[in-house]
């Protein structure tokens, strides 16, 4: 009975809110701010797509809440309007590679395309070759420019390798109609450098920095969005700039600035507070960090996973640590859980990412004639410590 009444409560209760949506990642708004040249550049290289001609390969790179994805949605959604209306046969595609099940495998990928295409593949099962020869035989039923984005493009070739841009790009000489366009967005600046020469040369691409939003234009992006988020007059005075200062101090992310925006909305209204205060604010940006840094861990591959796992398993003797450390731990791990084991500098390359992701602090330190090393420290609090092991255990199987 107490729940119903909580329920009815809830209900009968008016909320700070108008459209929680706006402040949601999957929200393309009417105009993006601070994009205009990048929106121009990216409209400027598809462009060729509505005269059925095949763009050129286009790579966009910039750190987390850039506004990438916002923008090439954005324009898919353009074009994909003007095709419409002057009957071009265009076919725009979003994939977001972090997805498990999506592109985990070369095999699901493939078969993922294929249901964009309307057709039910077995999710395995089929050989490789044909699945590619479905794939080949829809692509090619009719004339049409297909527009592939590959979202989070870094998490692709990390979980299969980059042998399949290389099959991508190569589709268009098995094509007799159609013609495909590859769209690769990534948080991994210098991705393309880490490629297979031979993958990076079939690629050919044009390459399009976003770069870090600054507090000033934070600051106006949120007060566009929480004009439309909330109901006049519950944001406090200074919430906002406070917001802004958060996410600028974290490389000018807007996506994250959002997120809080609306977590501190969240926590006021669960108070039953009529106002969205700077406490409230404070509360979002703890529990905001915590389901970051836990949703990061969840979503990389287990290798990535083992390496932290070494971390995890190091941190209660010691507070600093060095790469050869945690190498060692790393392969006891790799033995136990029958991983194969990377070279120590990949798993350097992988320190180098989790220190980017706030997880650990990664000082590079010279020792002279002994060459270089990473100086490692955890920068988690304990609670959070707790649910990775929990998480990483459960993920590698490991009791």
């Amino acid at each position: 009975m107490q729940i119903e009444s909580f329920f009815e409560n809830f209900l009968n209760k008016e909320s700070i809110f108008l459209d929680k949506n706006v402040l949601l990642s999957s929200y393309i708004p009417e105009d993006i701010l601070y994009r205009e040249e990048q929106l121009q550049e990216v409209a400027n290289i598809l462009a060729p797509a509505l005269r059925t001609e095949k763009p050129s390969t286009l790579f966009i790179y910039g750190k987390t809440g850039t506004g990438k994805t916002l923008s090439v949605k954005h324009i898919l959604k353009s074009l994909g309007e003007i095709a419409f209306k002057n009957k071009v046969p265009l076919k725009p595609i979003y994939l977001n590679c972090k997805l498990k099940r999506v592109a985990d495998t070369e095999y699901r990928l493939i078969s993922q395309l294929i249901k964009e295409f309307g057709q039910d593949v077995p999710s395995t099962g089929l050989p490789t070759d044909e699945i590619y020869s479905i794939f080949y035989k829809l692509l090619d039923q009719e004339k049409t420019v297909v527009l592939l984005v590959l979202d989070e493009i870094d998490q692709l070739t990390k979980k299969i390798g980059d042998e399949i841009l290389y099959n991508l790009t190569r589709i268009n000489s098995e094509l007799k109609n159609s013609q495909i366009c590859l769209i690769g967005i990534s948080n991994n600046l210098i991705f393309s450098e880490n490629l297979d020469p031979r993958v990076r040369s079939s690629l050919s691409e044009e390459e399009l920095i976003f770069p870090p939003y600054n507090a000033i234009q934070i600051q106006e992006i949120l007060r566009e969005r929480s004009k439309k988020a909330f109901k006049s007059e519950v944001v406090e005075l200074g919430v906002i700039e406070k917001c802004a200062a958060y996410s600028a101090r974290d490389h000018g992310d807007a996506r994250r600035a959002i997120d809080l925006l609306r977590v501190a909305g969240e926590i006021a209204e669960r108070s039953g507070s009529s106002l969205i205060k700077i406490e409230h604010l404070d509360d979002a940006e703890k529990k905001v960090e915590t389901d970051k840094i836990i949703n990061a861990v969840n979503n990389q591959p287990k290798q990535f996973q083992g390496v932290l796992y070494s971390i995890l398993l190091i941190s209660p003797q010691k507070k600093m640590f060095y790469t050869g450390e945690i190498y060692e731990v790393y392969k006891n791990i790799c033995k136990q859980t029958k991983f194969n084991i990377l070279t120590q500098r990949r798993v350097s390359d992988i320190l180098a990412e989790l220190d980017m992701l706030g997880i650990i602090n990664a000082k590079i330190i010279s020792k002279g004639r002994y060459g270089r090393t990473r100086e490692v420290s955890l920068s988690i609090e304990e609670s959070v410590i707790i649910k990775i092991k929990e998480i990483i255990e459960k993920s590698l199987h490991i009791s």
